[in-house]
């Protein structure tokens, strides 16, 4: 188990983490969201030795390894700014860890080879890196974590550089892989589809703070506050100002909507609601639709599915509809929001009531 006690990171004065307890178990996939600059790669270069916390510590298996150095932690990193050797060929790159760790031959050559398989760098074993593509690069430096057999891996926007289709797969197949090893996997992603697509726990981040952490599908679905709820919503979340009296939610600017069953304990009083852009469409899916006026300003098609960006009363909302919408800008449109899936916050933003997202 890796475990962040209060470990906290000070730049000149001021924190680039702040004072963080978490802790993964082994064999466990962890995902750190959240947008630049809110400290995913910060707090990767703690757990891994490569810097040591202001404050707090970092225990490993039971034992305080603070102090101790990246080499001797058994550790493997992955960046997307793809780092090999550029004077040895694909096959030594991937077998460099092994040669270092003392491994015999056959071992060396099979284990390369079964990550080379993987990766689709067979054909490019004999090759230097600086003839190779970005993408084939990057696979490089995932073969060489792959075959070291480390405790702990961290994976910094690895996927970034790869085409889509190995990207794909990557995401179904790495979590496994590094499972079946034991080892605790840590990957740092801005986006929240990819956090999903990888499941296991992810940990928020906003401003070198971690907001919340537990089981992916959970904090996407009940996030503490809205700042986790931004976070985890891409394209953006959409938000609303109502006045909840009684069962019904009023703003002035549009009708009046029913409030859902799973809103109808909070109290009377200004609300915060919020929304994916999924739970608004152009036709009533649900009795608990509400129906509201927007105005459209852009169109975006992405083949089968399209993005509109509506003005609603002064709010700008993002639609997600299935099929081609082009309408042109400035277009009167009704659209309906899925009430049961609205998000509650009060004013500090702290959550209140969640649906199911």
């Amino acid at each position: 188990m890796l475990e962040l006690r209060k470990a906290a990171k000070m730049v000149a004065g001021e924190y680039h983490i702040r004072p963080v307890d978490l802790a993964f178990e082994r064999g466990s996939l962890n995902v750190l969201l959240g947008p630049t600059l809110s400290g995913k790669t910060s707090l990767m270069r703690l757990m891994a030795g490569l810097d040591r916390p202001t404050e707090g510590s970092v225990y490993f298996d039971g034992a305080d390894v603070t102090g101790l150095a990246v080499q001797k932690r058994n550790v493997a990193m992955v960046y997307q700014q793809f780092i090999n050797y550029p004077l040895l060929t694909v096959y030594e790159n991937i077998a460099s860890p092994m040669r270092i760790a003392g491994r015999d031959r056959a071992t060396i050559d099979r284990e390369v080879r079964k990550a080379a398989e993987l990766m689709r760098l067979t054909p490019y074993l004999a090759r230097t890196p600086l003839n190779l593509s970005g993408g084939q690069q990057q696979r490089t430096a995932l073969a060489r974590a792959l075959v070291k057999n480390a405790s702990l891996v961290l994976m910094d926007e690895p996927l970034a550089n790869l085409d889509y289709k190995l990207r794909e797969e990557l995401r179904e197949e790495l979590p496994k892989i590094f499972a079946q090893s034991g080892a605790i996997f840590v990957y740092a992603t801005t986006e929240p589809s990819e956090a999903l697509l990888l499941g296991g726990n992810t940990a928020t981040l906003s401003q070198g703070r971690i907001t919340q952490f537990g089981p992916t599908i959970d904090v996407y679905r009940h996030p503490r506050d809205m700042v986790t709820a931004k976070t985890f919503a891409d394209p953006p979340l959409n938000t609303l100002a109502m006045i909840k009296t009684g069962d019904t939610l009023t703003n002035g600017a549009v009708p009046a909507m029913a409030v859902p069953a799973h809103l109808r304990s909070i109290p009377d009083g200004p609300v915060a609601l919020a929304f994916h852009p999924h739970h608004l469409g152009f036709g009533a899916q649900t009795p608990a639709a509400a129906r509201l006026p927007a105005r459209t300003q852009i169109s975006e098609i992405t083949g089968s599915e399209s993005f509109l960006y509506l003005d609603c009363a002064g709010a700008r909302w993002v639609m997600l509809a299935a099929g081609i919408h082009d309408l042109d800008p400035d277009t009167d449109v009704d659209v309906y929001l899925d009430t049961r899936h609205l998000m509650a916050f009060d004013a500090d933003g702290r959550a209140i009531a969640a649906g199911p997202a």
